[in-house]
């Protein structure tokens, strides 16, 4: 059973437009550490956790943990999927909010003193890295910091506190610009650049604010991040979710294994672009960068794609030939295939591992590559039922795509709420 958008009026649609963002996020406690762009307003999960007396909240694509975290403020157990293991352990470190703030200062103020000490460093081999630090010392002081971090690490979870303090001032201390989510310009600079040192005991500084401000809730439930796959999800019980509160990536051609390039450059984990090629195969298909060597005949065929798929292979097939005709044949065809066949794949897990009457609430908008639509939300609804939830509505939050200056298609968008009911 599906039910047409729910209608908003004017003064509802001013303050619902940020929930479906990260930004009111920089201002709140533990969800301010890291600035991760993909995301929803922590707050309005925490109200929907709270009215909806769940007791097990899932997030198939935990990101940064703005769910997990939400829960845990309300008083509900939540757990996070995510198959991104650098945005995985930047979950993992918010989740020890529960450590105590004075021993964080201490070990902070070691590093500080170990950092000063002289002694070789091994500077980053990625050429980004040498783009974006011009200022070579400023480059040396964080990697000092790096290197007395990892001497001075005992295996607890200070060690990872002291690692996201670190992780989470690399752009502040480069001149570089950021372009919107988080893509990384460095022939653009930013007037306001911060110093590797202060910055460093600014973050720890702010980290202890926030454990402080949070202590009344340490006996609450504690939440828990999986490094998983969401088609899977491996390691979530049978039954366990009675409520799923997520945003899964948009079939926008985001490329999410690019989001944390500089921060895993600095960190030597990866040198160039093409390093992060084995990350992109793992991702949920949503962008043109993860579908090097696939064949779109796996979702064509596949039955789990029978509710759309008349109307996914047209729109396959305009895709395609549509991309004939441009320089830089960008595979959105294969895309929005891959895209939809992984959807399906999630549902199906999101079933098996939902509580009879559970609620679902996918934060999701539609897509128009080339400016062929992709009708998003409906389709997931379609597949959502499929896979054995019982009916649909979506909620528009808001329009995108309406300031079509230096825009690539003129086709209006919508952002909103997929509510799912089990």
């Amino acid at each position: 059973m599906t039910q047409p958008p729910l209608p908003m009026d004017v003064p509802q649609a001013k303050r619902a437009a940020n929930t479906t963002t990260f930004v009111d996020n920089m201002r709140l406690p533990v969800h301010r550490w890291f600035r991760y762009s993909a995301g929803f307003s922590a707050q309005w999960a925490g109200t929907v956790i709270e009215e909806s007396e769940a007791k097990h909240v899932l997030d198939p694509f935990g990101g940064s943990g703005t769910t997990v975290i939400a829960a845990e403020t309300v008083g509900a157990t939540g757990v996070g999927v995510d198959v991104h293991p650098f945005v995985t352990r930047i979950a993992k470190a918010k989740l020890a909010w529960r450590a105590d703030p004075d021993v964080l200062i201490k070990r902070a103020h070691e590093v500080r003193l170990e950092a000063g000490k002289a002694g070789p460093v091994t500077e980053p081999a990625s050429p980004l890295i040498a783009k974006c630090f011009p200022d070579r010392e400023a480059l040396l002081d964080l990697l000092r910091v790096r290197d007395a971090i990892e001497r001075l690490r005992v295996g607890d979870e200070y060690d990872e506190l002291l690692w996201l303090a670190l992780v989470s001032i690399i752009r502040a201390c480069s001149p570089a610009g950021t372009a919107q989510w988080q893509y990384v310009l460095p022939n653009k600079t930013k007037s306001r650049v911060a110093e590797p040192l202060s910055a460093f005991e600014a973050r720890v500084e702010l980290f202890a604010q926030d454990m402080w401000a949070m202590g009344s809730r340490r006996s609450a439930p504690e939440g828990q991040i999986m490094e998983a796959d969401a088609r899977t999800l491996e390691g979530v019980p049978d039954g366990w979710a009675d409520l799923i509160v997520t945003s899964p990536p948009y079939a926008n051609n985001f490329d999410y294994a690019d989001a944390t390039r500089l921060e895993q450059s600095f960190l030597g984990e990866i040198v160039g672009w093409g390093d992060l090629k084995p990350l992109r195969k793992k991702l949920m298909k949503s962008a043109t960068q993860h579908m090097g060597g696939w064949d779109p005949a796996e979702a064509l065929d596949s039955p789990l794609l029978e509710p759309i798929r008349k109307e996914l292979l047209a729109v396959f097939a305009e895709l395609a030939k549509i991309r004939s005709t441009k320089g830089g044949k960008k595979t959105y065809d294969l895309m929005v295939a891959g895209y939809f066949l992984d959807s399906a794949q999630i549902w199906h897990a999101l079933r098996r591992a939902s509580a009879p009457g559970v609620k679902v609430c996918y934060v999701v908008g539609d897509s128009a590559p080339y400016g062929v639509h992709v009708p998003v939300e409906r389709w997931l609804g379609e597949l959502a039922l499929s896979a054995g939830f019982n009916e649909w509505r979506f909620e528009k939050v808001r329009d995108r795509n309406t300031k079509w200056k230096n825009r690539k298609h003129d086709h209006p968008l919508q952002e909103g709420r997929l509510w799912i009911e089990g």
